[in-house]
C-alpha cells in the first residue's frame, strides 16, 4: 500500500535540540559553498512552522543514511532580516548539495519562499536529483499538493504486507520490498520506483 504521509510520520526519529544545533552548524558551511566529501548532502526546503516534521525527517535520514542536511531555519549565517543575501546563501546551498527535497506540507505549498526554493531547485537539480516528501494534516482527508506529485518525483512508503492479490502485486514496476522509494513518472506515463537509498547514493 502506498499513501501520502501524515504529520508526525517521522516523529519517532526526531532529533534532539542539541543535535539540531549541529545540523545548523553544518548548514552554515554548506551555505558558504563548502562540504565534506564523506557524506551525501541534501537541501531540505521547508516551512519553519513544520519544525517537528523537519526534525523527524532529519533524524530518519541521519539514522539510516550517511546524509548531511542543509536547512535555512535559524542558519547562523543568515542575515537577521530577509534580503538579497538571504536568497544568495540559499542559492549557494542548493548548488552545493547533492539532492533537493521539499517537505511538501500544506504550509510549505502555500509559502512563497518554499515555492521559490523549489523553482530554483528545479533549475539546478531537475529531474533526477529533486523530490518532494508529501505530508498532509492528520485531521484532513485531502492533500493540496497533488499537482506537485504530478510534476516532481516524490517519496513514498511501500509496505509489502499490505499487498493483496490482484491489486498491486502484479503491476509492472511496483517494488517488492517494504521501504521508502522515490517515484517518478516520465513523459510517456511510465512509473519508476527507486529505493530512497539508491536515489541518495547514485551520482
Amino acid at each position: 500500500m502506498i499513501e501520502i504521509f501524515n504529520q508526525g510520520a517521522f516523529s519517532s526519529y526526531r532529533i534532539e535540540d542539541s543535535r539540531y544545533s549541529g545540523v545548523l552548524r553544518e548548514s552554515r558551511s554548506l551555505s558558504a559553498g563548502t562540504r565534506r566529501a564523506v557524506k551525501r548532502t541534501v537541501f531540505l526546503s521547508h516551512k519553519h512552522s513544520d519544525l517537528d516534521d523537519l526534525k523527524g525527517f532529519i533524524g530518519y535520514l541521519e539514522r539510516y543514511y550517511r546524509v548531511e542536511c542543509y536547512i535555512d531555519a535559524d542558519d547562523p549565517g543568515m542575515p537577521e532580516k530577509t534580503s538579497g543575501d538571504t536568497a544568495q546563501r540559499i542559492k549557494n546551498a542548493i548548488r552545493a548539495t547533492d539532492r533537493f527535497i521539499l517537505l511538501a506540507t500544506d504550509n510549505a505549498i502555500a509559502s512563497n519562499w518554499c515555492n521559490w526554493e523549489l523553482g530554483y531547485g528545479d533549475a539546478q537539480k531537475y529531474k533526477e536529483k529533486i523530490a518532494i516528501l508529501p505530508i498532509k494534516n492528520t485531521w484532513s482527508t485531502t492533500y493540496t499538493g497533488n499537482e506537485y506529485m504530478k510534476i516532481y518525483p516524490h517519496i513514498v512508503r511501500f509496505d509489502s504486507a499490505d499487498v493483496t492479490f490482484n491489486t498491486i502485486q502484479y503491476r509492472p514496476g511496483y517494488p517488492t520490498t517494504s521501504g521508502y522509494y522515490v517515484v517518478s513518472v516520465d513523459e510517456a506515463g511510465k512509473v519508476t520506483y527507486v529505493s530512497l537509498r539508491t536515489w541518495l547514493e547514485r551520482e
